[in-house]
């Protein structure tokens, strides 16, 4: 297990999205509040201005003498000076209502202004406004804004509080995201590690969470997986080219300095070179074969691709391989179903040269009076080739070793052939998005095809062309798309 260090915390990922989101989530809040502190504060001012305009409207009509009258007989009724009013001269000296003094200089007339008066030793915030009278008499309406200057503060205090608490929170579910992005990349940092290390068994870690980084940790397992199965077939293909080329190069070699020890006449030096050439030949067929494989599996011959019809395709591999059919005593039969035509991209060279190894291979090994069938399917939108035979078949624990290099069935291994001709019809079936099936046609083997993709067509559904329950395309041996 590796343990997670705060120092490496905020260099995550997660930790500086975490930061990021709370940064934005911050500003917005940040304007919310400052939006809403500004409305309210507002809104409470201007509610304490139209109160005090209504004061002054009621009250300007009166003259001064009942207004003084007014005024006295309210003052006691508002001993904490909540909402003070006064009646002045026109030297701005009390005359009736609260003990309030105007302060210097005296506000401008009917405008709201703020000020202080002393109350049990405080001086406490006011706001008011003053008007003149048509006698030249001074009124002053005026309110405590004390309650509101104190819920503004608070209101402030509490969004402030908020940020803080949000802030705090953000930080530590960064922390929290961050230490679990930490874990996870030490986790598949150490797997990678082992993996680079040679051991290619090992895989990175998944958990159940799901996620991006599962996500991305599939696929590179899936590539581990296909590197892993590379560097297998690499090793077998050495294995299996010491081992499968070290006996013709012993005959070679063998033959060769037979002829040397002796003494030998002009034609058992023709023969001798004759079998090193056919030995020779053989050499240079396998290694061909495999650098073609190599080919085809690099992608190489994709750039040929074109749109083609499988059936021109089948016709040939069938006329090509008649005559060798005919010399063993096989029957070959093609057998196309009907409206099994179709068009698919393709390179029609290669996809002869896969068609004909495997009608090679039905043809090698069936006994002479058996049959091979060579049939071009067709079942909805899927298009399919099939060779089957009546050979001693594959067995099933074998069907996916055979299309390795140079793997051949025990009871085969006696017959002409290197083992790469599977192979090569492997590669072919991967570069043209095919699903290759191997199955037991009972008796003998059959090698199915199947290509789901077929270009130009129209996939509307109709009923007349849609397949039975039954005829469904195999399911493959290998994916080889």
């Amino acid at each position: 297990m590796s343990s997670v260090r705060l120092s490496d915390i905020p260099r995550t990922t997660g930790f500086r999205l975490a930061l990021l989101f709370l940064g934005l989530g911050g500003a917005g809040a940040a304007i919310l509040f400052g939006f809403l502190y500004v409305q309210t504060a507002g809104f409470l001012a201007r509610d304490v201005d139209n109160g005090l305009a209504r004061e002054i409207r009621v009250r300007a009509a009166m003259n001064a003498t009942e207004l003084a009258r007014l005024m006295n007989d309210r003052a006691p009724l508002d001993p904490d000076n909540m909402r003070p009013f006064a009646l002045f001269d026109r030297a701005a000296n009390w005359m009736a209502g609260s003990r309030v003094t105007l302060p210097e200089p005296l506000p401008s007339p009917d405008q709201p202004f703020d000020f202080t008066l002393a109350h049990e030793g405080k001086a406490m915030p006011y706001r008011g406004v003053l008007h003149r009278l048509d006698t030249g008499e001074f009124f002053l309406a005026a309110e405590d804004v004390g309650p509101i200057q104190h819920f503004r503060h608070l209101l402030a205090a509490a969004m402030l509080s908020g940020g803080l608490v949000v802030l705090m929170i953000g930080l530590a579910g960064g922390m929290i995201v961050g230490a679990a992005a930490l874990g996870r990349i030490d986790g598949v940092a150490l797997a990678i590690e082992r993996i680079i290390n040679g051991n290619l068994s090992e895989r990175l870690p998944l958990t159940r969470k799901g996620g991006d980084l599962n996500r991305l940790i599939r696929v590179v397992n899936r590539m581990v997986d296909e590197i892993e199965r590379l560097m297998n077939e690499v090793k077998g293909v050495t294995d299996n080219i010491a081992h499968d080329l070290r006996t013709p190069l012993t005959r070679l070699l063998a033959g060769l300095e037979r002829v040397r020890r002796r003494d030998p006449a002009s034609e058992e030096y023709a023969d001798a070179i004759d079998d090193a050439i056919v030995e020779t030949r053989g050499l240079l067929a396998t290694f061909n074969a495999l650098l073609r494989i190599a080919e085809i599996e690099a992608g190489a011959r994709r750039a040929g691709f074109k749109t083609l019809d499988l059936q021109p395709v089948i016709t040939d591999v069938a006329d090509f391989y008649e005559p060798m059919a005919e010399r063993k005593g096989v029957s070959l039969v093609v057998d196309n179903e009907p409206a099994s035509d179709g068009l698919l991209a393709g390179d029609p060279s290669l996809l002869f040269e896969a068609i004909g190894n495997l009608v090679d291979n039905a043809i090698k090994f069936t006994p002479p009076g058996g049959q091979v069938a060579l049939r071009a399917l067709r079942r909805g939108d899927h298009l399919g080739i099939e060779v089957s035979d009546t050979g001693p078949g594959i067995p099933e624990e074998e069907r996916v070793a055979v299309l390795r290099r140079f793997h051949r069935v025990d009871k085969c291994r006696n017959a002409p052939g290197s083992g790469l001709g599977l192979s090569l019809v492997a590669a072919v079936a991967k570069l043209h998005g095919f699903d290759l099936a191997i199955e037991d046609a009972q008796p003998g083997c059959r090698v199915t095809l199947w290509h789901a993709d077929i270009p130009g067509e129209d996939r509307r559904s109709d009923p007349q062309d849609s397949a039975p329950a039954d005829e469904t395309p195999p399911e493959p041996v290998a994916r080889l798309a």
